[in-house]
């Protein structure tokens, strides 16, 4: 898991902070969010940020296997990936959804360039542990952090289909909030972004729902433990918690659908929760 000396060469030219995020989405998610949110995206990289985004689509891939008769099961939470599963992940995640999030910004006045992790080798993987099990799911090994900053350094926004690759061309299923973790831990983030549809993660206080400013990582799993955090948002901080990984310290959970979302996280707002590794 290292970064090439061309890549090293080029962040030891350019300034600390060159205005880089990576952003997480997932496919259903990105399809809800309004026209303002992908205006907000052009306008920052109009400003001189370099947008990273990074991208599931798990309903989409279940409703386009259920049209095709190709039967689907998950085992601890992944889904099991047969060959055949295999091809039509890789169709709808780097065909119809990262098409769809390049037209969108598009159409916004951005520019972006859709990328698979297969592309160039660029998200480099190897099968998971239990691979009996789940099939071709893979963990990532590498990234080609050279391929992201060059499609940055020609001024266009990448966006990533979570599609590994191995040395004996072999694709692998990755789970997009492993690859986004992996992607800003290359590139040297600190940060990312998870972009949902809820405000945070919420906690009652005295009868009230209120989202959480800040929690660590163990916070997060006492409070399943204790039913604090419980339904849809267990498998949302569990994702955001996979991200935490390399040189990725905090996480941080927004509402897409929130006005100027990204320039106000990005200006310093206090705003969804922030998730820390202590």
């Amino acid at each position: 898991m290292t970064i090439t000396q061309d890549t090293l060469k080029k962040k030891d030219e350019a300034p600390k902070d060159i205005g880089t995020f990576v952003m997480k989405c997932g496919g259903s998610t990105l399809a809800a969010l309004p026209d303002a949110f992908f205006e907000d995206l052009q306008k920052l990289q109009v400003e001189g940020m370099q947008p990273v985004i990074v991208h599931g689509g798990g309903p989409a891939i279940s409703e386009n296997l259920a049209k095709l008769g190709i039967e689907t099961e998950f085992v601890n939470g992944l889904r099991k990936t047969t060959e055949p599963v295999l091809d039509v992940v890789e169709m709808v995640l780097a065909g119809s959804i990262n098409k769809q999030i390049v037209r969108r910004i598009q159409s916004s006045g951005g520019k972006a360039l859709g990328l698979s992790g297969v592309d160039g080798g660029l998200i480099q993987a190897k099968p998971v542990s239990n691979h009996a099990e789940v099939g071709h799911v893979g963990d990532v090994t590498r990234i080609e952090a050279s391929i992201i900053q060059g499609v940055l350094d020609m001024g266009y926004m990448p966006i990533i289909a979570p599609i590994g690759i191995d040395g004996a061309g072999q694709r692998y299923n990755i789970n997009a909030d492993t690859a986004a973790g992996a992607v800003a831990s290359h590139l040297g983030a600190s940060r990312l972004i998870v972009v949902t549809d809820v405000p945070g993660i919420m906690k009652n206080v005295n009868g009230v729902k209120k989202v959480l400013g800040t929690v660590a990582v163990q916070e997060i799993q006492d409070m399943i433990q204790t039913g604090e955090i419980y339904g849809g948002m267990i498998p949302k901080v569990k994702a955001a918690i996979e991200c935490i990984q390399g040189k990725v310290k905090e996480v941080i959970i927004v509402d897409g659908s929130e006005p100027s979302i990204l320039s106000r996280v990005l200006q310093g707002e206090v705003i969804g929760t922030r998730i820390v590794r202590m």
